[in-house]
């Protein structure tokens, strides 16, 4: 029986792929669980418009997550923590503070779970940080961490 697939099923198909498979397994499993749909030129025409029109979302989202990274990679924040002797700080900068000093500084609301730091930041500094907006986009912002107080 031809099938098109309505959701990813690991090791037989993906979302949009038509496939001929066993009546049974389609008749038992795929179409009852909602993962398929007879191939029909109605079926086909339908999911072919929405794979579209999904294309062109996520066209758009790629879009948008460019140029925020465009705007992130030119970003340089400056976050204030409470120091000791010499250039060391009680405790460290989190990515919670981090997040918000680029909110203050772009008024881009980044994703705390989003800023990935190599190692706790202790230190007076300028430090890279990289953000993983997605897979392939990770622009890199600069953190300048202050005395607070100055």
């Amino acid at each position: 029986m031809k099938v098109i697939f309505l959701k990813d099923v690991p090791n037989i198909g993906k979302t949009g792929q038509i496939k001929e498979v066993p009546d049974g397994y389609a008749r038992n499993f795929l179409l009852k669980s909602g993962f398929a749909a007879p191939a029909t030129k109605e079926a086909t025409a339908h999911i072919q418009s929405q794979i579209e029109a999904e294309r062109k979302k996520q066209a758009n989202l790629e879009a948008e997550l460019a140029a925020t990274a465009e705007l992130l990679e030119k970003l340089t924040v400056e976050v204030a923590g409470k120091t000791g002797a010499g250039e060391k700080l009680y405790g460290s900068i989190t990515t919670t503070e981090i997040a918000a000093a680029v909110k203050a500084a772009s008024g881009y609301a980044l994703d705390k779970r989003k800023i990935e730091i190599d190692e706790p930041i202790r230190q007076l500094g300028v430090y890279p940080v990289t953000v993983r907006l997605s897979a392939s986009l990770t622009p890199v912002i600069k953190v300048k961490v202050v005395a607070k107080g100055s």
